[in-house]
């Protein structure tokens, strides 16, 4: 046997539905609020921002729901995504642990991100629309989206959170070449970001901030709407074709997980690779410890509270409860910027509040320890934001090591670091720091949560 086995799947044999853990939780999340009334918002209140297709997933309480075959028929182009057995790795930590990684970069925009990009282009495609505004942090949602747009001949304009436009042109140059615009947010193409950089003209940006200038761009334009690419119900509904394949391929394998672990910032990879095994579990299946890697300097998960809270910075958005550090908090600039964002997903949220899962932070320097360890023994380079996971994928292998424990470790890979490979290089120049948040403008922000019904 190889060093390195990969299970793949026959083409027909990609999942026909993807999997919605609502239909299995033992109480139901708390509902989004309208920010004026308090009041759990209907429909009607995201048919400016979303078409009635994404809009009717976002609610919808069915277990499967059935994956269109245009959609189906391009992720034939990179799915099944590999599962890899990481034996090298598992030589190198001298670990009885087995290591499994389902690996996100094999697709055009190398991350997991078109697994939602693509369908949330075509069902825009299908209500008639012809532009799309939206967000992007480190820039893999803005890469699959442009190539979703492409595919569908849908203009994409991309507000590229400050800090990772200048830290990754090369991300800005994949854009681009699908066609899509790019710039810089804050900017001073909404009235969002020309206030912030009338206060802070060296903004680095957030995430938040990026979400509420694309959301501006939709509501005051007819002819566009807007997509998110982590977060919404509809979004992580669309990744479980992750933890879908990966059932199967494990399987194939004679295996089963004993252990999960997922990069956490907005939700959507984690809840992919996650949601399916939890679901099992959930329904009488092998119980899972599962765990969310964030990053120190943006700690949702750990740090923040689970509260009502805006999704954006400039209140554009309803409310939402998630765990939330605050809609007006700032984080450091850090390499791993598509984990830069305030709040966690409400899905991902409400189930670690139920106990179902566990949350760890890590600062950056030793994520890209364990990224460039994992790299020299598997030779793939990872994104930064998947270098969290890899090194709770090593931790959890560590520890079985020193207690004389075989357990099955599966982690998701959501993407390479070819796009981000300053970030490498200035982690062996010794320029990559931890940095970290200030501890009084948390509080502020924390102090700043708006107050909200009782759900």
């Amino acid at each position: 046997m190889s060093d390195t086995v990969k299970y793949l799947l026959p083409d027909e044999q990609i999942p026909k539905t993807w999997y919605n853990l609502m239909a299995d939780l033992p109480t139901p999340p708390p509902p989004p609020l309208h920010p004026a009334t308090k009041q759990p918002i209907g429909p009607d209140d995201l048919a400016p921002l979303f078409p009635e297709a994404l809009i009717m997933q976002e609610v919808s309480p069915e277990r499967e729901i059935e994956i269109p075959a245009p959609v189906r028929e391009i992720y034939q182009q990179w799915r099944p995504s590999p599962l890899f057995r990481a034996r090298r790795l598992e030589k190198a930590l001298d670990t009885p642990a087995k290591i499994y990684y389902k690996y996100e970069g094999v697709s055009p925009a190398g991350s997991h991100k078109p697994n939602t990009a693509v369908p949330q282009a075509f069902y825009n495609s299908e209500a008639g629309i012809k532009k799309i505004s939206t967000e992007t942090g480190a820039g893999q949602w803005g890469s699959a989206l442009a190539f979703a747009g492409a595919l569908f001949g849908i203009d994409i304009q991309v507000f590229m959170v400050s800090v990772s436009f200048h830290q990754k042109p090369y991300r800005r140059a994949l854009m681009e070449t699908y066609g899509a615009s790019c710039v810089a947010s804050p900017s001073m193409e909404t009235n969002v970001g020309r206030e912030i950089l009338a206060k802070t003209p060296d903004s680095t940006g957030s995430l938040g901030i990026a979400i509420s200038e694309a959301v501006e761009i939709a509501a005051t334009n007819d002819d566009t709407k807007y997509a998110l690419g982590s977060v919404l119900n509809h979004v992580l509904l669309h990744q479980t074709i992750v933890g879908q394949e990966a059932m199967q391929q494990l399987e194939m394998a004679g295996d089963y997980p004993d252990i999960i672990v997922g990069c956490t910032g907005g939700g959507s990879n984690f809840a992919g690779i996650v949601f399916p095994f939890l679901g099992e579990q959930l329904r009488g299946g092998k119980k899972v410890d599962i765990l969310a890697i964030e990053p120190a300097a943006c700690p949702s998960l750990t740090k923040g509270q689970y509260a009502y809270d805006f999704g954006d910075t400039g209140h554009l958005t309803p409310l939402v409860k998630m765990h939330t550090l605050g809609s007006t908090f700032i984080p450091p600039a850090l390499h791993a910027g598509g984990l830069r964002y305030h709040g966690m997903a409400p899905l991902v949220s409400h189930v670690k509040d139920l106990g179902l899962i566990d949350a760890r932070a890590y600062k950056q320097v030793e994520v890209f320890e364990a990224g460039v360890q994992f790299a020299r023994a598997e030779g793939i380079v990872p994104a930064p934001e998947a270098n969290h996971a890899v090194k709770g994928a090593i931790d959890e292998a560590l520890k079985c090591k020193q207690n004389g424990q075989s357990k099955t470790i599966l982690f998701n890979l959501c993407g390479h670091g070819h796009f981000d490979m300053q970030a490498y290089s200035d982690y062996f120049a010794g320029k990559l720091t931890d940095r970290s948040y200030d501890e009084s403008e948390l509080a502020m922000a924390l102090a700043g949560l708006p107050s909200a019904a009782a759900a």
